[in-house]
């Protein structure tokens, strides 16, 4: 590694004063937990998306967005004997929350273009036990939703869009979340677009849907807990009406995402910049760049992933060493499902039965991109990319 500069991380989150000043004021508060704060943040990303949507869809914060996906298909009925589709190529996530019911996994391999969800394979993969479709929007690019939601419409499907990376992506100028799925999901992990620490968002347009995840949320308590705790005459008594979770978004973790919500442009505006940056100086070399959102398109650049062209001299594996050396922290996003002893084993997955996830995971490293990255850290990645590649 390089003892003239510091280590520069895969990844980190920008936390500014206001965010920290919300944070104080909450531990000051006493209202440590799901409260005041869980709702205002709730009302917050409501007024966001419906500023691009209808006014009629509803959020339910919650501690994760796995979380969110698991609330989302149980509250759409996915249970044993289901099947769900959805991509190798993404983390374990997107596919546990199925199993978590007792419904079975399909996974299909992605467009070797796009790296998102491969559309011919999706409609292949239908049996009379499919139930359901989580589309991933890949490092932030759309996926083919159009067409995602037609092949549903067709066959009768339910559609949960997994957008732990999609925020604020739009598809043919809708913002991701507004679309016709029957939910949405988004995260607010640590290396996210916006963090709350550990967080995420279920948004939904159907108000049945809606309800049974906020009842689900908290251990099927038929009431609202911060309701029962701020109401103005004795309101001790509740009933359990289900099973449900303990997936409740604290105030602690909403105080950060009210202010990381309004920095939320300024913070797309400079990963765009900083994935142009990129793109410019990685021109020419034996490199495949991440494509770009079409035009008039948002993509949220939450990972800025470069393919090992066949030529590069050099393994994806000696790459990442070298970046390291260098002093600079890589990922890869990701090792796909089919690689994995659980999801191999259960389903006796082969890697040639997902030829381009297969390659693309062979070849493709993440390199850094977040917003407190200076201009003198981007440019230092740069150079290490160009000294790696020799």
């Amino acid at each position: 590694m390089s003892a003239e500069l510091p280590f520069l991380p895969f990844a980190l989150p920008e936390i500014g004063e206001e965010e920290i000043a919300e944070v104080v004021d909450t531990l000051r508060s006493g209202w440590v937990t799901t409260g005041p704060k869980a709702k205002r943040f709730e009302q917050a990303f409501a007024e966001f998306l419906n500023q691009y949507g209808d006014g009629q869809i509803e959020c339910i914060a919650v501690n994760s967005a796995t979380a969110g996906l698991h609330l989302a298909l149980e509250a759409l009925g996915i249970g044993p004997g289901d099947e769900v589709i959805t991509t190798t190529h993404t983390f374990t996530a997107t596919a546990e929350v199925a199993r978590y019911l007792g419904a079975d996994v399909v996974l299909v391999d992605v467009d070797p273009n796009t790296l998102n969800i491969k559309i011919d394979e999706i409609e292949a993969a239908i049996t009379p036990r499919t139930k359901a479709i989580i589309p991933v929007h890949y490092a932030g690019l759309a996926a083919d939703m159009l067409a995602i939601l037609d092949i549903a419409r067709k066959h009768g499907l339910k559609v949960v869009e997994d957008a732990a990376h999609a925020l604020p992506t739009t598809l043919e100028k809708e913002l991701i979340g507004t679309l016709g799925s029957n939910a949405t999901v988004f995260s607010f992990y640590a290396n996210k677009t916006m963090t709350t620490g550990e967080g995420g968002m279920l948004v939904t347009r159907d108000a049945e849907l809606a309800q049974r995840a906020r009842v689900m949320r908290l251990h099927g308590i038929n009431r609202d807990a911060f309701d029962r705790f701020t109401a103005k005459k004795p309101s001790w008594y509740y009933e359990i009406v289900a099973p449900g979770f303990k997936y409740n978004l604290t105030d602690i973790a909403a105080a950060l995402g009210l202010h990381q919500l309004k920095r939320l442009p300024a913070f797309q505006a400079r990963r765009e910049q900083i994935a142009r940056a990129y793109h410019e100086a990685f021109a020419g070399l034996p490199l495949i760049l991440p494509p770009c959102a079409p035009d008039g398109d948002v993509h949220s650049w939450h990972l800025y992933v470069l393919r090992l062209a066949d030529d590069a001299g050099i393994t994806r594996d000696e790459f990442i060493e070298r970046m390291y050396a260098q002093g600079i922290g890589c990922s890869v996003h990701y090792v796909p499902l089919h690689q994995h002893p659980y999801w191999r084993e259960r389903y006796g997955l082969k890697a040639e039965r997902f030829p381009h996830s297969q390659k693309v995971y062979e070849t493709t490293v993440s390199i850094p991109l977040y917003t407190a990255m200076s201009d003198a850290d981007v440019a230092r990645v740069i150079a290490a990319v160009r000294q790696a590649l020799g």
